[in-house]
């Protein structure tokens, strides 16, 4: 049985990647396995299908870097370092041969981050704390879904709101160069992740075993001394991972940003003046340009695409770094 669902399983793949219009047979001899194996052998069949699934989620993400890689490759010969390290005019032109440099998009990802993350982060884990650890019980059934339901919100909904009214408010109130900013765009972003270090880090404080924080209490400690040295601490690596989430979805926005920056490119001066009338991250020019693209101009946005993967992956190993730390350190699983 696990011999014919590896066999159909991968010519199926290989029909499928190459167009065969045969490529439903071979699919349909899958299905066929999974339903006498769900019939007789149950057991082998769900180890069977997770070690299927785990080498598909491999082969999937390993094809995803490959491509990637692969459409970037022209882009990478044309500019050489200057794709990464230009900072002089022309930084993006299709004239004379085409110039594509990625830095000021890579300058604007990381500043658009850091304003998301900085509110992100506090309001977040404050609220979590509020949601698990103070708030009563009737409060907490009512809120933690309420901010659970935020996550579901459409990206295109925040960012029309940032555009009609957040970069409306700071172009009156503060006379910014364009109607769009980094600042306004962060904020914004902040706030779309903000709903997942909430339910990431509350889960994690209340995870945190209820002994702790009695022999917390029973040795005197207040309730907010118990919060503030017992039960953060030991969920410490929780919210970490639910703020590195909550950054990685800042990191990665593409719409909301689309929406509320101006697609200027260039370079802040200073760099970190947010309010510049420069605007454009490594997600929103391959969406505000992807679909009119062609030749390096294309090849280009794929390299931006690995740009934007190589960071997302650093951030997911540090994070994975940051949970290994808090295991040695506290030498428990939360």
């Amino acid at each position: 049985m696990h011999a014919v669902g590896i066999g159909s399983t991968v010519l199926t793949f290989g029909l499928f990647m190459v167009g065969s219009d045969w490529t439903i047979l071979p699919f349909l001899v899958l299905l066929a396995t999974v339903g006498f194996g769900w019939r007789y052998y149950q057991s082998e069949l769900a180890k069977g299908l997770t070690l299927l699934t785990t080498v598909a989620t491999v082969v999937v993400l390993t094809l995803i870097i490959g491509f990637l890689l692969l459409r970037s490759m022209p882009a990478v010969r044309h500019m050489g370092l200057d794709l990464l390290t230009r900072t002089s005019g022309p930084l993006w032109s299709s004239n004379q041969g085409g110039v594509y440099a990625l830095t000021p998009m890579m300058v604007g990802t990381a500043l658009t981050t850091i304003i998301a993350t900085a509110i992100a982060t506090p309001f977040g884990i404050a609220g979590a704390v509020f949601i698990s650890e103070i708030a009563p019980r009737r409060v907490r059934e009512v809120v933690k879904p309420g901010i659970e339901l935020m996550a579901g919100i459409p990206s295109i909904t925040y960012g029309f709101i940032g555009l009609t009214i957040v970069n409306a408010y700071f172009f009156d109130a503060f006379r910014t160069p364009t109607i769009g900013s980094y600042f306004a765009a962060g904020i914004m972003i902040g706030l779309m992740a903000l709903p997942t270090v909430v339910t990431v880090a509350e889960d994690a404080l209340s995870a945190v075993p209820d002994e702790m924080r009695n022999g917390s209490l029973a040795m005197g400690s207040t309730e907010w001394q118990t919060t503030k040295s017992v039960t953060i601490p030991a969920a410490l690596s929780g919210i970490s991972a639910g703020v590195l989430l909550g950054v990685g979805r800042a990191m990665g926005e593409t719409m909301a940003a689309t929406v509320m920056l101006s697609h200027t490119k260039g370079f802040p001066a200073p760099p970190f003046d947010v309010f510049s009338g420069y605007g454009e991250t490594l997600t929103t020019v391959i969406a505000f340009e992807g679909g009119n693209a062609s030749g390096i101009h294309l090849s280009a946005l794929f390299a931006a695409g690995v740009v934007l993967f190589s960071m997302v992956m650093l951030l997911s190993i540090g994070s994975q770094y940051v949970e290994w730390r808090m295991h040695r350190k506290l030498g428990g699983e939360q």
